[in-house]
């Protein structure tokens, strides 16, 4: 496996980031006190979490201006 030449700046790609808040999600939700979960549309968060990998992939496709 070779990693891209800028490997070090990972946490910086909009694509790490968006992948990070997708993986953190469904902690966030089992701790969001029942009230606040029930005024959120079950039928919404398929479209959050494709919304957010839809982000990370458009992230990884953007120029970021790094150094290359």
């Amino acid at each position: 496996m070779k990693l891209v030449s800028n490997w070090r700046d990972f946490w910086r790609w909009h694509s790490t980031q968006a992948m990070a808040v997708l993986a953190a999600l469904p902690f966030v939700w089992a701790e969001l006190p029942h009230d606040l979960k029930s005024s959120i549309p079950e039928t919404w968060l398929p479209w959050v979490a494709g919304g957010i990998f839809v982000a990370g992939v458009l992230g990884r496709l953007r120029d970021q201006g790094g150094r290359e």
